[in-house]
């Protein structure tokens, strides 16, 4: 499993192997992101049982990983995913 933990207890998401999820302010958006900066589809999650993929979806402000801009990127333990203003750090969990 994959925990994306934002500083705010509300911007804690978790995708487990196989789950691919879009991240943004639209209400159709897998995970809500209610903030500045965020686009309405803004990126897209693809978790694996050893790897996270996200792809930016021609969001305006770009998603960044480690403070790079991407359109694409793979995840590991400890990267911070900055969409807009909210910055979600990767955990990798067992279970």
């Amino acid at each position: 499993m994959w925990i994306l933990q934002g500083s705010a207890p509300e911007t804690t998401f978790r995708l487990r192997p196989g789950a691919v999820k879009t991240v943004g302010r639209a209400p159709r958006a897998d995970f809500i992101v209610e903030a500045a900066l965020v686009s309405r589809l803004h990126c897209r999650l693809t978790a694996g049982a050893d790897k996270l993929e996200v792809v930016d979806l021609k969001s305006t402000n770009g998603t960044y990983v480690n403070g790079k801009r991407i359109n694409k990127a793979h995840l590991a333990d400890g990267d911070r995913l900055r969409v807009g203003r909210v910055e979600l750090t990767i955990v990798r969990a067992n279970g």
